[in-house]
């Protein structure tokens, strides 16, 4: 790929605590592009179940989860066809600052009061965060070479920002959107106080704003990163020609056609029978292979390739199902807040959204512990198997409490400290598997598909989306549901962290295999 650097010219990009320069601009960006989907996050089922005289949609959880599902899994899906066109056509670099546009753009069509604007803003939001989202993570890898031993730190550093934005938009866009101080405020300036909710939509599309401005600032650290593939040509100047020959945009075309009637086809299904919208799974997948197989890429795989997409198949599996049970904490975890939980700290009462910058705020107090653990822990560090089914088991610990908890709820509100620790227990699990899976397929992934094995990795994600919304459209205010469900995807990610670590050995050893043979080859 024209953008790896060697490795000595990486080991020389030193400046941000140890890390290349360029790993700065990138997690600035990210934390205000993750700002700005965390804050409309944090409210966007709310406002979906919110009553309209309150300025909401009205809609019962059973209709709104499974839609906010349908929402949130093209958000992770359409990386995979962002980052086979970065891969293919436009490189990295330029998606990203692409995806940034289109999600600013989208997150101020919701703050427009409309059903339609509502509907449109999701679509952008979804097709920029496809653009951007494995093409940013993709230059992160691209920092280093594959034997750095700070990639997975690089990467838990990358993490932090994340959640640095992702701590301070729900407090943000949460009292905008539902804090009744401010309903008051625009209710003296004559504005419909049921209106709020879409001044949170708003801040988010600024704060995409300024991640798009410091992306363009920082620019000048990232020079080679994330570049155009090798067809493209560059004139003297250094102006990037892309390959518009028919063959290549026939290609992209396709793609582009094929994915959008599979997921049109699936979702007109999905609106006229709640059953059949289990169909998108199967089609999610399908669509993602057929991403895989019109790259053109295929035939220029070894053996040892070939093992490296079957260690990645491995992970998918057990990181979709992590995020199944991680992804509620927008839906059926913070309609329990909303609905269950006493929301008042010192007699001061607080939006239930605000519940959601838990777990960015212990992963920027835990990221720098684990970037530190695995970097100190060196060659003995676990392996990335062993790590996800740590990851997996705290994900099910955090379930039996919130089980536990919803046992006492037909006699009243529950304290929220009891989603404090659900929250921790999630925080790490998601520092076991989240950043290490990301390092993961920046590894793993042949040299000329690391943008589209990371849209594979958030594809993972995507239908762990979709799973956590048909979940949360089961939700019912009745202690015994909630025990049921909780404990339902309790034993699901135990068992699952069992399985994995018990396969575990296998998985290193079919790696370890592919690192011989590349060597070989070498």
């Amino acid at each position: 790929m024209s953008a790896i650097h060697d490795s000595a010219s990486k080991m020389e990009m030193k400046g941000f605590f140890g890390h290349p320069r360029g790993l700065s601009t990138l997690f600035f960006t990210e934390m205000w592009e993750r700002f700005s989907y965390y804050g409309m996050r944090a409210i966007l089922f709310l406002y979906m179940t919110a009553a309209i005289v309150d300025g909401g949609l009205g809609w019962d959880a059973a209709y709104a989860g499974p839609i906010f599902g349908l929402y949130a899994s093209s958000v992770y899906f359409l990386p995979l066809i962002g980052g086979w066109i970065a891969d293919r056509f436009i490189g990295a670099y330029r998606a990203t600052f692409i995806g940034g546009v289109i999600i600013m753009l989208g997150h101020f069509s919701l703050a427009v009061p409309t059903t339609t604007f509502f509907y449109l803003g999701l679509v952008l939001v979804a097709v920029g965060t496809g653009f951007l989202k494995s093409n940013i993570s993709a230059m992160v890898g691209d920092l280093y070479t594959k034997e750095d031993e700070r990639r997975d730190a690089g990467f838990s550093i990358f993490y932090m920002g994340i959640n640095i934005g992702a701590l301070a938009s729900p407090l943000v866009c949460g009292f905008l959107a539902q804090h009744p101080a401010f309903r008051s405020m625009i209710e003296g300036w004559g504005l419909d106080p049921n209106s709020s909710w879409h001044f949170g939509f708003a801040a988010a599309g600024v704060g995409m704003a300024f991640g798009l401005v410091q992306y363009l600032v920082g620019k000048r650290h990232l020079a080679g990163v994330g570049a155009p593939p090798d067809h493209d040509t560059v004139s003297a100047d250094g102006t990037v020609i892309p390959d518009l020959s028919p063959a290549y945009i026939g290609q992209i075309i396709g793609v582009i056609v094929i994915s959008a009637a599979l997921i049109g086809g699936s979702a007109y299904l999905y609106g006229f029978d709640f059953a059949l919208s289990y169909v998108l799974m199967p089609v999610v997948l399908l669509a993602g292979l057929v991403g895989v197989l019109l790259t053109g890429m295929q035939d220029q795989l070894t053996t040892a390739d070939w093992k490296r997409l079957a260690v990645i198949t491995i992970l998918f599996f057990f990181s979709l199902l992590f995020w199944m049970g991680f992804e509620q904490a927008a839906t059926s975890l913070n309609l329990f807040a909303e609905k269950l939980t006493e929301t008042s700290f010192f007699g001061y009462s607080f939006p239930a959204s605000w519940l959601q910058s838990v777990n960015p705020f212990m992963i920027i107090l835990l990221a720098p512990v684990f970037a530190w653990l695995w970097v100190t822990l060196g060659k003995r560090q676990p392996t990335d198997a062993v790590k996800f089914s740590i990851g997996l088991l705290f994900a099910g610990l955090g379930f039996i409490v919130v089980g536990y908890a919803a046992s006492f709820t037909d006699a009243g509100k529950v304290s929220f400290w009891w989603l404090v620790l659900v929250y921790f227990l999630h925080t790490i699990g998601e520092l076991c598997l989240s950043p290490v899976g990301l390092s993961s397929m920046t590894k793993l992934a042949p040299g000329k598909m690391v943008s589209l094995m990371l849209g594979v990795w958030f594809l993972s994600i995507s239908m762990g989306n979709y799973v956590a919304g048909r979940i949360a459209g089961e939700f019912e205010e009745k202690a015994s549901v909630l025990t049921g469900i909780f404990s339902k995807v309790a034993i699901i990610l135990i068992v699952g962290a069992v399985v994995l670590f018990l396969i575990s050995p296998l998985v290193k050893k079919l790696y370890l295999r592919t690192d011989e043979e590349a060597a070989e080859v070498a």
